[in-house]
């Protein structure tokens, strides 16, 4: 996903997480535990996760259109998800991977193969393409419905 100009807020609670610039972790768990469960990760899972994997992001209170909620990027905390991530991939055309959690479990989050963040549940919503999917989902942006 490589560096990037971030606003100040978002450069602030990702700082906070324990990103910074140039941060690079290795994927290789992740992608062996989905693929045992026929998840196979694509690149932009791969490059997303190399950047922002293992990050908690603790954001609250008001934000743009949605109360700010804290994320964390850990595709481990979504195992035996994977069928919904599967089916819902189906249903919009996209492959999508599990990125993690959003405000605390009660939403999951993906990637699709193009960079788009996706927010998973019993719908789908979009969050947009990296950047703009951080600085929503720092900011409290709504994601954009979907499905359901």
């Amino acid at each position: 996903m490589g560096s990037r100009s971030w606003t100040p807020k978002v450069r602030e609670a990702l700082t906070a997480a324990g990103w910074a610039p140039g941060r690079k972790v290795d994927t290789g768990a992740w992608r062996t535990l989905f693929a045992e469960a026929g998840l196979v990760m694509h690149e932009a899972a791969e490059s997303f996760l190399a950047e922002f994997g293992g990050l908690y992001v603790s954001v609250h209170g008001p934000g743009i259109s949605v109360a700010r909620t804290p994320f964390e990027f850990d595709p481990e905390l979504l195992v035996g998800e994977e069928g919904r991530f599967e089916e819902w991939g189906e249903e919009i055309g996209r492959h999508l991977f599990p990125l993690g959690e959003l405000d605390e479990g009660r939403h999951f989050l993906g990637i699709d193969e193009f960079g788009e963040i996706y927010l998973v549940e019993m719908w789908v919503g979009s969050f947009g393409r990296m950047p703009e999917a951080m600085e929503n989902l720092v900011l409290g942006v709504k994601p954009r419905r979907l499905t359901g």
